[in-house]
Formats: structure tokens, C-alpha cells, sequence
């Protein structure tokens, strides 16, 4: 058997780096694609606000699911197959999704899509950790991570220039709504069409890899093991691994001749390893990183900024992320995992606590007039007209103040938000009023496209919450934009880049899928109920509250990688798990 050449190791590593950084890349656009699409999607295909929600949360719920299989699979039927079959899955979903011409078939696109994103967040950084040696192994996870905080950015880049296109379309339309309804059509079908790209790539790229050595030795398939080992180590690196792993394997057959290819997640020798990936996972999520980018727009504003502002502010933010993700790409082999994730942790701890109590500052002294409020409710109980000044409460000193409400109609399922200002320059801009919205509907006259507005009746109008008290200063909003940087920076300089390491290096060999898979699974859990409480809690108790709840949570995760954590850098699969013995 001849090896490869000094030259083809080098080579071959660069590509499975490629494949981590693209498996990454396809996982952050399929995640971040449908925000922009859903500008023009609910203009074309008839959707309740409800259903609108449940087809974009319907992503995350396939991910759940393909979270917890893809271990299982993946054991069965190899690593390289189960990549293969993400990327098929994604662009299956793509086209399904191109070609809808109904909310059934959007949906069953929407569930193809998140059970590839989840397939291929549990698949890629178990190959890797399986395949790249020692020395490179945080590099190429950290790699995934990397091109998954830029998929954000190419999935919103890929918006912009859509919306270019829409807005060219719509003043060459002339005000026809015919033109008009097949520009909103075009612009989000080839949104989702344009993500196809990266998909098709990283499905033609993972057909040249070679199976996971690993996985093949678990086969008995030692030779074949050897064979493909050599595309990326040394003849004595290779012969070291092959026989870290047979005496590995003699190991487990002495303490338990009838172990199969993959045990127990509940046997106790693998309790704390897994325990300890999950509590990473989970607590990953907890820090309300993923809620704090998807509102992000949102926060800024409730700290004073203007719509404009926060979303130039947004942008920073996002650049950060990718900068400082790199940063820990190249830090990750060096200062090791146990480092870079105990100062991330603390220092996210610290500005999740600074931005709540900058907060707290003036949302403690908002005041309860959801009475005075629901006075101001019409006859027929299906809108509000209601004044934002000293009517409603009297605050020292005469501060500028704001009145937010939350209500909802009775046949909706959605709680909505509106606001007006006290220190408005006109006394009619004081007037905060909810009406009754309208349905925007299409019908054929004469073969051509007509748009129709009704106005929806959805029963009597419900005030939920009511509060009224200081408007933040405008130095308030640029000190929650810092303390939202650097918060953003800590995460991808800890938490971000080695998030996934610690799930595939911390999981012993014999349950690393399944594990693998579970702790997935908890981790978008996690996210799910993050995203889905955010307007709850905020609606009910401020901002405030969100921050410190995500603060306390962090606090967890830096007991858990300060002091239980064991270091892993510079060391084999094999030597990491004598680590727990």
C-alpha cells in the first residue's frame, strides 16, 4: 500500500477545512435566508398572521427533529452519506420552496429545510472532529462556526440585492398591480432560489471526501482506515491513531464483550462527558445570542434609537461577529478551549448584566395605565384613540415619556405592539390610535390581476398591557449598542468557536453520534423557547428582565467551563476520553 505524497496531505487538509467552512456557510444561509423572503412571501401567497409564525418557527422544530436522529444515522450509515444527504435535502427544499404555489407546500418546504440545517450541524463537526488531526481540529470546527456567522451576512446581502431588484420592478410598474404582484412574486422565489448555490457546491465538494476513519475502523474496516488516515497524517502519526484506537477498542471488549458499535448514552461512564456537552450546548443558547440577532432591530430601538440607526447599528454587530469569530479561529489551537471559553463566558456575563441594568434605569419607572388606556376604546370596541401625556400619569420633572401598548383583536392569535411619544411636536403626534387593519387580496377581472382591500373583522379589540414612563436618552442607546458589541464579540471569541468542539470532543467515541444528536436537539430546544419567550417577557416586564434572565443562565456556563470543563487541546479522541475514566 503506498502512501500519499508530503504534498497531497497538505492538500487534502485544506479541503476538509473547505468542507467544514461550507457546511457552516450552507447552515447560516438555510437559518437566515426566509427574514428577507418575508418581505414580499405573505404578499403573494395567502397567510394568517399565525400561520405566517408557525412557518417560520417550523424551521427550528425540523432541526429539533433531525437533531435527534442524524447521530443514529449517521452511525448506520456513515458520515459521508449523511452529508450527502443534507446537502440533497437542502436543495430539495429550495426548489420545493421555488416552485410553491400554495401555504401546503411552502410549509413542507420550510420542514425539508430545517431538517437539513439540522443535519448538517450535527453531521460536519462530527466529521471533522473524526477526521482532522490533532493539531488542526479547533481550527476546522472553528472554521464551521466562522462560515456559519457569515451566512448570516450572505443571507442578508442576498436580501438587499433582491430588494433592489423588487424596488427597480415596482417603479418600472408604473402602479400596476399586475407588475406589481409578479415583482413581490419573483423577488422571494429567487431569494430562496439564489441560496441553491451554496447547497449545490457543498453536495458536489462532500462527494470527494473519504469516509470518517474512524467510523470505518468501528466497521472492522482497519486497512481501509489506514488508507484514508495517510491523506492527512504522517505514516507514523497514522500508525499511532491505528493503534490508539485497537487498544481502545480491546478495552471496551474486556470490560464489556458484547458492546456494539454504539452504547448507551445512560451507562455511567459516559454520564459526565455527556452531561457536561449538554449543559455547553444548552447554555450556548441560554446567553440569548440567537434571540438578541434575530431582534436585534427591536432592542436598539426600545434603547432610543431610531429605526434608522439601530439597523446601521445591527450591522456592526454582525461584523463583529465575524471578526471576532476569526479571531478565535486562530486563538482556539493556541489558548485552548478551557481559556477562551471561561473569559467568553465571564465577559458575557458582565455586559448581558450591564445592558439590563441600563434598562432597568428607566423601564422601572414606567407605570400600569391599562385602565385609563381601555377608556379610550370606541363604542363598537374595534379601535383606540387614547392621548400620550400627563393624562395618563404624572412623572417627576416632566420628562419626555412614551405610552406602549400591547393588544390583540379577539380572533387573532398574535399580540401586537404600538407606541406614541409625550414630547411630540405636534399635539395630533401625541394621539396613539389603533384601527382596524385590512386584507390585501388579488381577484381576476378581465384577465388581469385587480388588488382588492377589505377590512378585516376580527372581533373587539383587546388591551393586554399598558405602560407609561420615561423615554431613554439617546447616550442610552449608544450604550447598549457598546455593551451589544462587546457581548457579541466575547460569544464568538468563546462560546462561538468552541461550541462545537466541545461537542464532539468531549463525547466518548462509542456514543458520540447519539450523543451528538440529543445534545442538538436540547440546544435548539433551548433556542426555540428562547425566541418564542422574548415578547413575552419584554411585553410583560421590560427588557430588563430578558438580560438578566440570559445573565443568570451564563452564569451556569461559566461554573461549567471554569471548573468542570477539562482542557483538550493537543490532545486525541482517545486521550480526551481517558480524561473521564
Amino acid at each position: 500500500m503506498s502512501s500519499p505524497t508530503c504534498g497531497t496531505q497538505p492538500r487534502y487538509l485544506t479541503y476538509l477545512l473547505c468542507i467544514a467552512g461550507m457546511g457552516g456557510l450552507l447552515a447560516g444561509i438555510d437559518y437566515g435566508i426566509i427574514a428577507g423572503a418575508l418581505l414580499y412571501l405573505d404578499k403573494t401567497i395567502p397567510m394568517t398572521e399565525a400561520q405566517q409564525g408557525f412557518m417560520v418557527s417550523i424551521y427550528v422544530f425540523g432541526g429539533v427533529i433531525a437533531s435527534l436522529f442524524a447521530g443514529t444515522l449517521a452511525d448506520f450509515l456513515g458520515r459521508k452519506r449523511m452529508m450527502l444527504t443534507g446537502g440533497l435535502m437542502f436543495v430539495t427544499s429550495i426548489l420545493l420552496i421555488f416552485v410553491s404555489s400554495g401555504y401546503v407546500s411552502l410549509l413542507l418546504g420550510r420542514v425539508l429545510m430545517g431538517l437539513s440545517g439540522g443535519l448538517i450541524c450535527v453531521v460536519v463537526p462530527l466529521y471533522m472532529a473524526e477526521c482532522l488531526p490533532t493539531g488542526l481540529r479547533g481550527r476546522g470546527t472553528s472554521a464551521f462556526q466562522l462560515l456559519l456567522t457569515l451566512g448570516f451576512v450572505l443571507a442578508a446581502f442576498i436580501a438587499t440585492r433582491f430588494a433592489d431588484v423588487h424596488e427597480a420592478a415596482v417603479k418600472a410598474a408604473l402602479g400596476d398591480p399586475e407588475k406589481i404582484f409578479a415583482a413581490d412574486d419573483v423577488a422571494w422565489r429567487h431569494i430562496f432560489l439564489t441560496a441553491c448555490v451554496p447547497g449545490l457546491l457543498f453536495t458536489l465538494a462532500a462527494l470527494a471526501v473519504k469516509e470518517s476513519p474512524r467510523w470505518l475502523f468501528r466497521r472492522n474496516r482497519i486497512e481501509e482506515a489506514t488508507r484514508i488516515l495517510r491523506f492527512s497524517r504522517s505514516a507514523r502519526q497514522t500508525d499511532l491513531e491505528i493503534e490508539e484506537m485497537r487498544e481502545r477498542s480491546d478495552q471496551l471488549k474486556r470490560h464489556s464483550p458484547v458492546a456494539h458499535a454504539s452504547d448507551s448514552l445512560f451507562q455511567r461512564k459516559y454520564a459526565v462527558p455527556f452531561l457536561l456537552a449538554c449543559i455547553v450546548l444548552a447554555c450556548t443558547q441560554a446567553t440569548g445570542v440567537n434571540s438578541i440577532l434575530s431582534y436585534a432591530a427591536r432592542i436598539l430601538q426600545g434603547a432610543g434609537l431610531t429605526a434608522k440607526d439601530a439597523t446601521f447599528n445591527l450591522q456592526i454587530i454582525t461584523g463583529i461577529n465575524c471578526g471576532f469569530t476569526l479571531l478565535g479561529a486562530l486563538l482556539v489551537d493556541k489558548l485552548g478551549r478551557k481559556i477562551l471559553l471561561s473569559v467568553g463566558t465571564a465577559g458575557i456575563i458582565v455586559c448581558l448584566t450591564a445592558t439590563g441594568l441600563l434598562y432597568y434605569g428607566f423601564e422601572s419607572e414606567r407605570v400600569d395605565v391599562i385602565e385609563q388606556v381601555r377608556n379610550g376604546i370606541s363604542d363598537d370596541g374595534r379601535s383606540l384613540s387614547v392621548q400620550a401625556d400627563g393624562s395618563l400619569a404624572k412623572l417627576e420633572g416632566g420628562v419626555p415619556s412614551q405610552l406602549i401598548i400591547t393588544y390583540k383583536y379577539e380572533r387573532e392569535t398574535q399580540p401586537r405592539i404600538a407606541s406614541a411619544f409625550s414630547n411630540a411636536s405636534v399635539m395630533e403626534d401625541r394621539t396613539l390610535k389603533i384601527v382596524p387593519g385590512s386584507d390585501r387580496k388579488w381577484t381576476t377581472v378581465d384577465g388581469k390581476k385587480v388588488e382588492q382591500t377589505r377590512v378585516k373583522d376580527n372581533g373587539r379589540l383587546e388591551i393586554l398591557r399598558a405602560k407609561y414612563g420615561p423615554v431613554p436618552s439617546k447616550d442610552t442607546g449608544k450604550w447598549v449598542t457598546v455593551s451589544l458589541c462587546a457581548f457579541i464579540g466575547f460569544f464568538a471569541l468563546g462560546p462561538g468557536v468552541c461550541v462545537w468542539l466541545a461537542l464532539t470532543e468531549l463525547m466518548p467515541t462509542r456514543i458520540r453520534s447519539s450523543g451528538m444528536g440529543v445534545a442538538m436537539m436540547l440546544n435548539n430546544g433551548v433556542q426555540f423557547l428562547s425566541a418564542l419567550f422574548f415578547p413575552v417577557v419584554v411585553g410583560s416586564y421590560g427588557f430588563h428582565a430578558m438580560f438578566f434572565i440570559w445573565a443568570g443562565c451564563t452564569v451556569i456556563y461559566f461554573i461549567t467551563a471554569a471548573f468542570f470543563l477539562p482542557e483538550t487541546k493537543g490532545k486525541t479522541l482517545e486521550e480526551i476520553e481517558d480524561c473521564f475514566r
